[in-house]
């Protein structure tokens, strides 16, 4: 399951890349093909997504384990209920795509919102494909069955690469104005043709274990409003995050062209640390946490709370020390390829730079909250969520109000930092009343501790980017050589300075992953 997880998410990065150097990053037409392609997922969250692993998954769970038949009928019916219900949502969403494209794109052009319309009406059909996909493969999960569900993003993902390599060397239009028919049909097709696949390897996975995908007709003893009653919470959670990617959206969409890709392939560069470091975190320390909720042990709740912060923040500080300092290297090492102009590898530089502002607060938000939910506390997340993202519009509000248009975006991730810094906070003070402490002096301790490790590894790292570019220029090669020489002198600073100041959870931090690689 790791490595699955590891590939699909390496491919997806990877097909970020491919389709910036095939459709040209800082043009128009890849803003389009981009909001048109985020419309999906975000309706598809809204209906569904969010409810799925907290509400289906232990639903599907308990028809396994009380019904005569194992569950099979109840599966047979939710899947049923997902095609019917999302198929509708499917055709209300390809009729409302004029005005979903709005939503997103107040400084789009005329031609640019009509290529993003039309667009999206070709990638709408992806809603349908992921909620089969995520139903199907919930009830292999139950069935003990993992594999198919994470490889299948990977699927999609080198499908959609293939896509973008074949549409770069056929000489694909970069402007809309020269693009016909034929790249449109490769594009449309091909993109929803990756997500389709995913669908269909877990559907087929699923069909191999003997479940029979039979659709019914009749979705009565399904539970819908026992659904409804436990996605409730979950569906604030979800609305408040997809209201906040929206104004992102809309202001990233103010800033020019290039700048909705400026913003969505840093916060891909953002999210890869946090996906293999913190979510790995997160997802051994969950069960712990509610074994510990379920015999009422808060001590040890905020024990585990306290550490994962901690080796969360003593791990992801220097990434983002190294973002903030060496974000246009990393813009240039990534995606300076293919028909991506030099502008807009300089823009996506200066925000992934101030991306690395944002991610030790997020990471830290989103420990906490595994708190909440391990204590069955769904309301209270929901609450703080909204609130972080109430933050987080009037951060891209005021970025839209202040700002010269070329840089709104760049102010978006300041936004983030800002509301998730808020919504940190805030989960801090209502988990320290709720479990009597949470250990904040050793969370100030070692944050104060980390903040000088990373700053003086920060500094030398910055002192040795800028001593390098009048030595070896601007570049790929150049690039490469200050990420890596920078990187490597900042890397051992850090080392050296942490153990200095009695960093302990470096430590801790080294060992856990060295025990890691044993297992």
């Amino acid at each position: 399951m790791a490595v699955a997880t590891l590939a699909s998410r390496a491919a997806g990065f990877v097909r970020l890349v491919v389709l910036a150097s095939a459709l040209g990053l800082g043009g128009a037409l890849l803003d389009s093909y981009n909001v048109a392609n985020t419309l999906p997922n975000a309706v598809y969250e809204l209906v569904v997504g969010g409810a799925m692993a907290s509400v289906v998954v232990p639903l599907l769970a308990r028809a396994a384990l009380t019904e005569a038949d194992d569950g099979v009928a109840y599966a047979q019916r939710l899947l049923s209920l997902m095609v019917y219900g999302l198929g509708a949502v499917t055709v209300l969403a390809m009729v409302s795509a004029p005005w979903l494209v709005a939503v997103y794109t107040p400084g789009f052009t005329s031609e640019q919102r009509e290529l993003a319309v039309v667009f999206s009406r070709f990638f709408v059909p992806q809603i349908l494909f992921y909620g089969v996909s995520a139903t199907a493969g919930a009830v292999l999960n139950i069935r003990g069955r993992f594999a198919a569900p994470m490889w299948a993003p990977l699927v999609n993902s080198l499908i959609v690469i293939a896509v973008g390599l074949v549409y770069l060397v056929i000489g694909g239009a970069t402007s809309i104005a020269s693009m016909t028919s034929t790249h449109l049909l490769l594009l449309s097709v091909g993109t929803t043709a990756g997500v389709f696949a995913q669908m269909m390897v877990v559907v087929w996975a699923l069909a191999r274990t003997g479940f029979a995908l039979r659709p019914r007709l009749d979705p009565r003893g399904i539970g819908m409003r026992r659904i409804g009653r436990l996605g409730g919470w979950v569906l604030v959670s979800v609305v408040a995050a997809q209201v906040l990617l929206a104004a992102a959206t809309r202001a990233a969409s103010i800033s020019g062209p290039g700048g909705i890709s400026a913003y969505q392939n840093a916060l891909a560069v953002f999210q890869m640390p946090f996906a293999i470091i913190a979510l790995s975190v997160m997802t051994a320390m969950l069960p712990r946490l509610s074994r510990h909720a379920a015999r009422l042990d808060h001590a040890r709740i905020t024990e585990d709370l306290s550490r994962a912060v901690r080796l969360a923040a003593v791990a992801l500080a220097p990434v983002a020390a190294a973002m903030l300092v060496l974000g246009p290297q990393i813009a240039t090492l990534l995606f300076a390829h293919g028909r991506s102009s030099p502008p807009a590898i300089a823009l996506l530089g200066a925000v992934v730079a101030a991306f690395g502002v944002a991610l030790v607060p997020f990471t830290g938000y989103m420990i906490l909250q595994r708190g909440f939910y391990a204590l069955q506390d769904t309301r209270t997340p929901a609450l703080i969520t909204t609130g972080v993202t109430v933050v987080g519009v009037a951060g891209c509000l005021v970025a839209t109000w202040l700002l010269p248009r070329a840089d709104i975006v760049v102010g978006i991730p300041l936004a983030y930092a800002a509301a998730y810094t808020v919504g940190l906070i805030a989960a801090a003070a209502i988990l320290r009343r709720r479990l009597g402490r949470i250990d904040g002096h050793r969370l100030l301790r070692t944050h104060a501790r980390v903040a000088v490790a990373t700053g003086v590894a920060g500094s030398c790292g910055a002192v040795t980017a800028f001593a390098l570019r009048p030595v070896i220029g601007s570049g790929f090669s150049a690039a490469l050589i200050t990420l890596t020489t920078a990187g490597v002198v900042g890397a051992a600073v850090y080392v050296a300075v942490a153990r200095l100041i009695r960093l302990t959870e470096w430590k801790q931090l080294v060992a856990t992953s060295l025990a890691g690689i044993r297992r």
